[in-house]
């Protein structure tokens, strides 16, 4: 279904159940007994029921199409380079034993 249709038939869906709710509000002016409590259900209940059938896309029908299946690739290992050793000067703080000079 194109998007366009699809959203036609979900705003259809949509106002067609916030009508009805419009129909038990009023209703709930002119009804007793219980069916007031019949009328309320509807007209609190209704709004939660619109929303969740009009975000309800239609279900594709048949085969749905999927790109390409997953081919599976092997990780190649990355050569290691020896890295040159740094001249530190024969400062380095991590060999000195911990007297101040």
């Amino acid at each position: 279904m194109a998007p366009a249709d699809d959203r036609r038939a979900r705003m259809l869906k949509y106002t067609l159940a916030m009508s009805i709710r419009m129909v038990c509000i009023v209703l709930l002016l002119f009804v007793q007994g219980w069916w007031l409590f019949v009328v309320a259900v509807g007209a609190i209940a209704l709004p939660y029921l619109a929303v969740v059938l009009a975000n309800v896309g239609a279900r594709p029908a048949g085969h749905v199409e999927r790109p390409g299946g997953v081919v599976a690739v092997r990780a190649q290992p990355v050569p290691t380079q020896a890295m040159p050793a740094r001249d530190t000067g024969g400062t380095d703080p991590r060999s000195s034993s911990g007297s101040a000079a």
